[in-house]
């Protein structure tokens, strides 16, 4: 992946396009996460049923806790703790930021910051979050090579950047909703980040 790659992603997101691209677990689609018919295209893609939550995606740490001012100080160092990884982070979202991500639940959104190493680092120059979830149909495999994409998902998006093989497990998922006043958090799904590597971090 180039520089000029990354410049052709972020151009495709302002315009509020559809792209397919690597992380540092499966492939995933993006779109900008205001751009209510980009989000569209995205679910129609996927077969996804309109309320079930997405993702937003920073590439930058900072820029995520930046992006998110209203997280306490105990889930915000929770945040910098796991993060960047091959987690998604359910959090409070008092100031219901970047609606079209949340689904039904309003106050909770999903964060990712992938870690990006190897063919994936030029993405690091990327400074601006887009909504995303995994390429593949709703229910269907999680895709670590392009050539595993669906036809009709492949067809569908207005770019598509190949990183080569990629590891092939889907993110863990853990929830930090109750983490501020309690220290509780949970292990939605389990993932390419072993259990104990969270509870460790936490």
């Amino acid at each position: 992946m180039t520089a000029e790659q990354v410049e052709t992603f972020r151009r495709c997101m302002s315009v509020g396009g559809v792209a397919l691209f690597p992380t540092d677990t499966v492939y995933g689609l993006a779109t900008e996460p205001e751009s209510e018919e980009g989000v569209r295209r995205l679910y129609g893609l996927k077969g996804r049923v309109p309320d079930k939550p997405a993702a937003v995606m920073f590439f930058d740490l900072d820029l995520a806790l930046a992006a998110l001012p209203e997280l306490g100080p105990r889930t915000a160092e929770a945040v910098g703790r796991l993060l960047p990884a091959a987690i998604t982070l359910v959090l409070p979202n008092p100031a219901r930021r970047y609606p079209l991500a949340c689904g039904p639940v309003a106050d909770r959104l999903g964060l990712r910051v992938p870690r990006l190493d190897g063919a994936l680092a030029p993405l690091a120059a990327a400074r601006w979050p887009v909504l995303q979830s995994s390429a593949n149909r709703a229910g269907g495999p999680d895709v670590r090579r392009l050539a595993d994409v669906e036809p009709s998902v492949a067809a569908g998006v207005d770019l598509a950047l190949d990183a080569g093989e990629l590891p092939g497990t889907a993110s863990t998922v853990v929830d930090l909703g109750e983490y501020e006043d309690r220290g509780d958090y949970s292990v939605l799904r389990a993932g390419a980040v072993p259990e104990d590597v969270v509870a460790a971090a936490l």
